[in-house]
């Protein structure tokens, strides 16, 4: 039986759909797949980890019919989840992705790089927005308001867990995603030398 799309809890069986949405949107909002050959890359980064460590955290949006067309995911706490991710996580990937010896000389071995750094998300001047995010939409369904149900979904979830602010980062070359969270009431944290990227933050209050 069919029921209306909006978001629900992360369910196991979403885990092939997660990957999809994200590898479909990691290009600067758009496909990836002429990026990064291995389509396990960048979930194995920005996205399943998540589902993984912080399960509690995860929300998709159910097309109607079971399917999950978007997703929002992050952690309460960026310190603890970059430990979690380095001890817990890395050592499920690493043989799929070894670390790169030398410089990045492919865009797939740049983040792999990342990928073997989680320490790279603790950044001093965000420390007082602890948890982040990350949220993704399949392009037929943006702009129909089910980012901001994902967002308040994910909000409310902080706020049980008695976390006051959120923080995220995002390639600043993407405006439709920066004019999104604008909308949503970030507003940007100032960190010297981000480099392609822009910190976002704002209190878990219940203002959407």
């Amino acid at each position: 039986m069919t029921q209306p799309p909006g978001p629900r809890a992360y369910h196991p069986d979403d885990h092939a759909a997660l990957s999809d949405i994200c590898v479909r949107t990691a290009d600067n909002g758009g496909d990836s797949r002429h990026l990064y050959p291995d389509p396990e890359l960048m979930p194995s980064i920005f996205a399943t980890p998540y589902a993984y460590l912080e399960p509690d955290l995860t929300f998709v949006i159910d097309d109607g019919t079971g399917r999950a067309v978007g997703y929002i995911l992050g952690t309460a706490d960026t310190a603890q989840f970059v430990t979690a991710f380095r001890k817990r996580w890395l050592p499920l990937v690493e043989e799929r992705f070894p670390e790169p010896d030398g410089p990045a000389r492919t865009p797939s071995e740049e983040m792999i790089a990342l990928l073997h750094n989680p320490e790279r998300m603790i950044v001093p001047e965000v420390a007082a927005h602890p948890a982040h995010l990350h949220i993704d939409l399949l392009p037929a369904w943006q702009r129909k308001g089910y980012g901001r149900a994902l967002m308040r979904t994910f909000l409310a979830a902080l706020r049980a867990k008695g976390v006051g602010a959120v923080h995220l980062s995002m390639l600043t070359a993407n405006t439709p995603a920066r004019a999104f969270y604008d909308r949503l009431g970030f507003t940007e944290i100032d960190v010297p030398d981000p480099g392609p990227v822009t910190y976002l933050g704002r209190s878990t209050t219940p203002d959407l």
